[in-house]
């Protein structure tokens, strides 16, 4: 059994030790916070790579996420060709009074067009104006951070390596090339030398 009036005693050694040491206040907005590389601020939307497939809106537990989009023709790119449709963006709005910042969207997404940005200064006297529009989505995207660097140890990426070697190939080949031409010049001038030569020689022998 603990003496009495201990827990009272180290609950004031603690308001003591904290009374001793200086406070440190940051002067907010003035000075602004250093956020975590992952901190989920807002979501920013890469407009170009959505493709309206839906699945963040169908995935989304709060059906906060708004998209609207019509099909345009697309004409055949050979002649002869099929013509095609594609779906066009109208809107892409997120309620953010509504979001829970879960981040399933941007993990569904197929085509990496919603990324996690660290900007939190969206704040707003009316709840009806939390619903921001792809425009502003779109703003938020240039606030998103850079991805780490891969390690060192990881395999490289499929694609890259098949652009990789693609561009040796090309590069290779077109230095063979150039090799080959050099080889058909100076041939081309030996022989011109060749027949300066001969005709020296003709000329020569007549006189």
């Amino acid at each position: 059994m603990g003496i009495p009036g201990s827990g009272l005693a180290k609950g004031l050694a603690v308001t003591l030790r904290t009374m001793t040491r200086k406070a440190h206040t940051a002067q907010y907005p003035e000075v602004q916070p250093e956020l975590p590389p992952r901190t989920r601020g807002v979501i920013g939307l890469f407009e170009e790579n959505c493709t309206v497939c839906m699945l963040c809106a169908r995935e989304c537990p709060d059906w906060c996420i708004y998209i609207d989009s019509h099909k345009e023709t697309v004409p055949p790119a050979a002649p002869g060709g099929r013509e095609r449709s594609r779906n066009v963006l109208d809107r892409f709005a997120i309620d953010f009074a509504l979001c829970m910042y879960c981040g399933i969207c941007i993990e569904v997404c197929p085509f990496d067009a919603l990324f996690w940005s660290p900007e939190f200064e969206y704040a707003e006297t009316d709840i009806r104006d939390l619903t921001h529009e792809r425009d502003k989505l779109r703003e938020w995207m240039w606030t998103v951070p850079a991805p780490p660097a891969l390690d060192p140890g990881a395999e490289e990426p499929k694609e890259i390596a098949a652009a990789r070697k693609a561009a040796e190939k090309l590069a290779a080949a077109e230095a063979a090339q150039a090799e080959a031409e050099a080889a058909q010049a100076e041939a081309a001038q030996a022989e011109a030398a060749q027949a300066d030569d001969d005709d020296s020689g003709r000329n020569g022998a007549t006189s």
